[in-house]
């Protein structure tokens, strides 16, 4: 069983930078690969990120590649959303995921969520 929190969300402008952190509960954070996916209103959800057990190995959506970096620290139990240059067309619920295959990329392929933290990026 694997607990995740989100947080780091807020509103900011475009072009400003906000970074995610998911803090997992449980000694076996390492034993997971971990992905960001958000859902803005009237939308499906949509993958964003997504990071090998290791840390070694990151995939990302086209929409975000060059500006969001996703990251983990395994000795904190703690996964990383750093989002540079945001665009009004990132606001959404940012949702983290842990997953035990390799670099989950849909919401089936993930095992436990979190609550989701709100980010708001205004024009």
């Amino acid at each position: 069983q694997v607990q995740l929190v989100e947080s780091g969300g807020g509103l900011v402008q475009a072009g400003a930078s906000l970074r995610l952190s998911c803090a997992a509960s449980g000694r076996t954070f390492s034993s997971y690969a971990m992905g960001w996916f958000r859902q803005a209103p009237g939308k499906e959800r949509e993958f964003v990120a997504t990071i090998s057990r290791s840390g070694l190995t990151t995939y990302y959506a086209d929409s975000v590649k060059g500006r969001f970096t996703i990251s983990r620290d395994n000795a904190k139990n703690t996964v990383y959303l750093q989002m540079n240059s945001l665009k009004p067309e990132d606001t959404a619920v940012y949702y983290c995921a842990a997953s035990s295959i390799l670099l989950p990329r849909t919401g089936r392929e993930c095992d436990y969520w979190g609550q989701g933290t709100q980010v708001t990026v205004s024009s």
